[in-house]
C-alpha cells in the first residue's frame, strides 16, 4: 500500500510541477519518500539488541519499565494495562506475578541479558546466540503474532540467579505482554554449561561427590527459559548418570565411617541451599542421642577430620559443608528428628 501511495504522489507531483522548480521540489519529494520508507516495518527476521532500531527499542524498554514497576509492587491489576487479553483472563497470572515479585525483592536490580524483536514469516521459530562462548544457546518459541519482542532479564548480583522472560506481541490494540516466565539461570554464580565444565574437572580429579553435585546443579538450571537449549544438553544428562552411578558403586550407602570410633553411617549426600549459594549436605545416622548435643558435636569434629579422605574434594574450594544427624533412617512417610551442624570452611 505504501508503494502505491508513493507512486500516486510521484505522478501527481510530476504532473503539477513547475519545470523551473523541478530540482527543488524533486529533492523535497525524495526526502519525504526516504522518510516514509524509514518509518516502514523491518523485513522479516530476528533482530537482537543493538540491531533493533533505537526508537523501537526505546518503546520496548518503556514497556519493560512498566513491567518491573508492577512486579515490584506485586500488582497484577496495574500490569493489566500492558497485558494481552489472554493474559488478563488467565487467573494464574496472580500467582505468577507474586512469584516474580518475591524474586525481584530478593534481587532488586536486574540486567537485560538479551532482547529480540521478531518479525515472523512462518519460516522457523528458533533464536540462536553464538557469541557467548560456552554459554551459547538457542530458544525455540511459539509464533504468537507476526511481530514479537522477547526479553531475558537476570539479576546483577547473587550467586543463585533466576531468569525472568517477558514475551510481548503486537496486536490490533497495540504491544502487549503475552507471557511471563521465571527459571533458574545460575547456581553458585555459574550457568549450566559452566557447572558442567566444573563437574568434568572434579570427576577427572576423582572428586565424585563434587562431580555428581555439580552435574546435578547443571541439570537444575538447564532451562532458564521455556524452549532454551544449550549445545551440550544431552551430554550433561549422560554425564550426571555416569557420575552418580560411579558414586553409588563406590560408597554403597549407608556407608559406615570406620575411621571414627562411633562409626556413624552416611546414607545420603546431596545439594543444599545455603546463605551464599548451594553446598553439599551430608546425612548420617548416629547412635548418640540427639539430645546430647555436646557428644554429637564431638563426633562431628572427628567426622570432619576424615571426611576429606573418605570423600575427596568435599571439603575443598567451597564455603560450607552441612551435616544433618539422625537417630533413625528417614523412610519418606513421616518427619524424623535431626540435629544440624555447619562446617564453615571459608570466611
Amino acid at each position: 500500500m505504501a508503494k502505491v501511495l508513493l507512486s500516486c504522489l510521484l505522478n501527481l507531483s510530476l504532473l503539477n510541477m513547475d519545470f523551473k522548480q523541478f530540482p527543488f521540489k524533486l529533492f523535497g519529494f525524495l526526502t519525504l519518500v526516504l522518510a516514509l520508507q524509514g518509518c516502514g516495518p523491518d523485513k522479516p527476521g530476528i533482530y537482537r539488541n543493538e540491531q533493533i532500531k533505537s526508537g523501537k527499542r526505546d518503546d520496548f524498554h518503556a514497556l519493560n519499565a512498566l513491567l518491573f514497576d508492577g512486579l515490584k509492587a506485586n500488582d497484577a491489576k496495574r500490569l493489566g494495562t500492558i497485558m494481552a487479553k489472554e493474559f488478563i483472563d488467565d487467573r494464574s497470572k496472580f500467582r505468577t506475578v507474586e512469584l516474580l515479585s518475591n524474586r525481584i525483592k530478593e534481587n532488586n536490580s536486574y540486567d537485560l541479558l538479551d532482547e529480540f524483536y521478531i518479525i515472523n514469516d512462518m519460516k522457523g521459530h528458533t533464536i540462536s546466540v553464538n557469541d557467548r562462548g560456552v554459554n551459547n544457546y538457542k530458544v525455540d518459541y511459539d509464533t504468537l503474532s507476526r511481530e514479537m519482542y522477547i526479553a531475558f532479564f537476570v539479576p546483577k548480583a547473587n550467586a543463585n540467579r533466576w531468569m525472568i522472560t517477558a514475551t510481548y506481541c503486537k496486536y490490533e490494540y497495540g504491544w502487549k505482554l503475552n507471557k511471563l516466565d521465571i527459571n533458574k539461570y545460575t547456581i553458585n554464580g555459574k550457568t549450566a554449561p559452566e557447572l558442567f565444565k566444573s563437574a568434568k574437572e572434579e570427576y577427572a580429579k576423582n572428586y565424585l561427590v563434587d562431580a555428581t553435585n555439580a552435574a546435578e546443579q547443571a541439570l537444575d538450571c538447564l532451562k532458564p527459559s521455556t524452549g532454551w537449549q544449550y549445545p551440550e544438553e544431552k551430554d550433561m544428562s549422560k554425564f550426571y548418570d555416569q557420575a552418580k552411578d560411579r558414586l553409588d558403586k563406590k560408597y554403597d550407602f549407608p556407608y559406615a565411617l570406620k575411621q571414627v570410633n562411633t562409626q556413624p553411617q552416611i546414607f545420603r549426600v546431596f545439594n543444599q541451599n545455603g546463605p551464599d549459594g548451594v553446598f553439599p549436605i551430608v546425612y548420617y545416622l548416629s547412635d548418640i542421642n540427639l539430645k546430647d548435643t555436646v557428644a554429637l558435636k564431638r563426633e562431628n569434629t572427628n567426622i570432619k577430620k576424615v571426611i576429606g579422605n573418605v570423600m575427596p574434594g568435599i571439603n575443598k574450594d567451597k564455603k560450607y559443608v552441612f551435616y544433618s544427624i539422625f537417630n533413625q533412617m528417614p523412610d519418606g512417610t513421616r518427619t524424623f528428628d535431626h540435629y544440624d551442624l555447619t562446617d564453615k570452611l571459608q570466611p
